[in-house]
């Protein structure tokens, strides 16, 4: 009589509950929620594709309607749209800023009485960061220098108020007001802040034409109000322009004490040791410091900003974020 083979048996059993055990394994994972950074890198993958820029159905700028059914408006637009749609790194950066910046400029906007739409104005001028062009533009809202001093701003070797967001904010918007307040319309105002009131003003009167849309002028000039326009469009709605930012992801507003100084610094590394910030973090967020010395003779107050010691934390910036994880929009 053959005798039971157990250790077969007993093989068997194990091996079936071994893929009862993985299967199991399985299902309970296929049922598991991916985390938000999981499904956040699925999104990446899913959007990695190009198409065209889709246009509004309709658009204003500062209240006034754009003729969008114009044929060569629309081709315009499409133009600086897709131009912008297709700079990743650089919109990316934009969007990332704005988080940090477009609060207080709105804020400021309100408070001088200017349309929020000239937001984007500073965006096609300085992508809201503190650049200096080779024309020596400066600032959000780039100036000249010799225009910056007509509007009140301080601008030397050791201090330039072109980078004071508060003071150039001001500044831009006087000029900006004034200018509408002869022209009448806020596309003219913007094509004269790129290239002048004069300059504007002499092809309207050659032409017989005061409308920017109709107006033929110089190349940049012809481009930037529409470049204002593709800025506004792709940043009210940066989704469907295939740029999907995480709230956690972008540059979180910063918390400051301020300083008030009447006198003189002459080591302007070693103020910054004394008010406990490391300088290089002391020269980013005061971008008016030009020099390691301010020869302040007529006892003028200066205000400097100095970050508070949870600001230096990413996490704790982000904890004031009710979901880091949620998208710009």
């Amino acid at each position: 009589m053959r005798r039971f083979n157990w250790s077969l048996l007993l093989s068997v059993v194990a091996v079936a509950i071994g893929l009862v055990s993985i299967c199991c394994q399985v299902f309970i994972f296929s049922k598991r929620v991916p985390s938000p950074e999981v499904e956040y890198r699925g999104m990446i993958n899913e959007h990695l594709q190009n198409f065209s820029a889709p246009l509004p159905d309709s658009l204003s700028l500062c209240g006034q309607a754009v003729p969008l059914d114009n044929v060569f408006v629309r081709e315009a637009l499409d133009r600086e749209l897709t131009a912008i749609m297709y700079q990743h790194s650089s919109t990316f950066l934009v969007l990332k800023r704005s988080w940090r910046f477009f609060p207080e400029i709105e804020r400021l906007l309100a408070e001088f009485g200017a349309p929020e739409d000239l937001k984007y104005l500073a965006v096609a001028e300085s992508a809201l960061n503190d650049v200096t062009s080779p024309a020596k533009a400066s600032g959000f809202w780039q100036f000249m220098p010799a225009t910056a001093k007509e509007h009140g701003l301080e601008v030397n070797a050791e201090w330039d108020e072109r980078y004071d967001l508060r003071k150039s904010t001001k500044a831009a918007v006087q000029f900006l007001k004034a200018v509408h307040g002869r022209l009448g319309d806020w596309a003219l105002t913007c094509a004269a802040y790129n290239c002048g009131e004069a300059g504007v003003r002499a092809k309207m009167k050659q032409q017989e034409c005061r409308s920017y849309w109709e107006l033929a002028i110089n190349s940049e000039t012809a481009r930037y109000v529409y470049r204002i326009l593709a800025y506004k469009i792709l940043m009210q709605n940066p989704q469907q322009y295939g740029f999907y930012v995480r709230k956690k992801d972008c540059h979180q507003p910063l918390e400051y004490n301020e300083v008030v100084v009447d006198s003189s610094i002459s080591d302007m590394a070693a103020f910054a040791r004394k008010l406990g910030c490391p300088y290089k973090y002391f020269l980013r967020i005061n971008p008016c410091v030009r020099s390691n010395k301010l020869a302040n003779k007529s006892g003028k107050k200066y205000v400097f900003r100095t970050l508070k010691q949870e600001s230096l934390s990413w996490t704790y910036l982000c904890s004031r974020i009710k979901d880091g994880n949620e998208f710009l929009n």
